[in-house]
């Protein structure tokens, strides 16, 4: 099993020490989908699953989801945690367990997740203390320190629901002078790279496992389609996620790394539990000189 670079108590020590206020920003990969953000002292943690929930549901089924990296961190560790993102209603994206333990820990979260989501979510968070922020595509809000918009995503189509509210988002997050585009799993579709094109994100966090109907599940992007994302709508990196969870469902990174630098798309591999420091774009040449730092060995 792939064990992470940083975990439990090293990783949460990493977590605290890392600082720099409102001229930088954090970012740890925990894993599948998961990361988590830092920035003066605020946190947001994108699509955390940090459970074995899974694995555990389909043992005895012709599906099984074999872990392959090990759980970074135990969620009732993250009670300085208030805000959490679903992009939508698959496990390992709204996981109850995960969810559940943390806002115990923290006394209570604010979800924010799609606006048609949020009846299912109550019903399989049940009497866990969250609030809802739901959301939309073009719809964008407030939520502390968190300017959010919800982008439409397809996984496999952008699903709607009786009123038209996507089922499926990424979301768009600003702060300070930094943004972020955490896509959500998504393919291409028609309306993708228009709602992203009045804003170049610092960081895109993209799906990379790509669309096999032999897997049985929706599917994402590709590689190489991740890395011609993060080209077309100007994102200074672009980090990949959605791969070395489960054995059924993962490719290896080696595409994207290819297409990226066809591409002269700039690009972080992390490994889970790592932490990527990100400072102002002061000029056009300083994407050039790569100001992205990785921390603890990355590459």
């Amino acid at each position: 099993m792939i064990a992470p670079l940083q975990k439990d108590e090293a990783l949460l020590a990493d977590i605290h020490s890392a600082g720099g206020g409102e001229e930088c920003f954090h970012l740890w990969w925990l894993g599948q989908s998961g990361f988590l953000l830092k920035w003066n002292g605020h946190f947001l943690l994108f699509d955390p699953y940090l459970s074995d929930s899974l694995t555990r549901k389909y043992a005895e089924t012709d599906k099984p989801h074999v872990r392959m990296t090990e759980r970074a961190i135990d969620p009732v560790r993250l009670d300085f945690v208030k805000w959490v993102t679903s992009s939508h209603n698959h496990t390992d994206h709204l996981d109850g367990e995960t969810l559940s333990a943390l806002a115990g820990a923290a006394n209570g979260i604010t979800l924010v997740l799609p606006e048609a989501n949020i009846e299912f979510a109550r019903k399989r968070l049940g009497e866990t203390p969250v609030d809802y922020f739901g959301l939309d595509e073009n719809v964008g809000k407030f939520g502390g320190p968190w300017e959010i918009e919800g982008i439409s995503a397809a996984h496999n189509e952008v699903e709607r629901d009786e009123s038209g509210r996507c089922r499926f988002l990424g979301f768009r997050v600003g702060f300070g002078e930094f943004s972020i585009y955490h896509s959500g799993d998504t393919l291409w579709h028609d309306r993708l790279v228009d709602q992203l094109l009045d804003g170049r994100p610092d960081v895109a966090l993209l799906p990379i496992n790509g669309n096999r109907p032999e897997r049985r599940v929706a599917g994402n992007l590709n590689g190489t389609e991740a890395a011609a994302l993060g080209r077309a709508i100007g994102a200074r990196t672009v980090v990949p996620c959605h791969y070395h969870m489960f054995t059924f469902n993962t490719e290896e990174p080696d595409e994207f790394v290819t297409a990226c630098e066809r591409l002269g798309q700039g690009y972080r591999m992390m490994q889970c539990g790592e932490r990527l420091t990100v400072e102002p774009e002061e000029s056009p040449c300083v994407r050039e000189k790569r100001v992205l730092r990785p921390e603890n060995g990355g590459r």
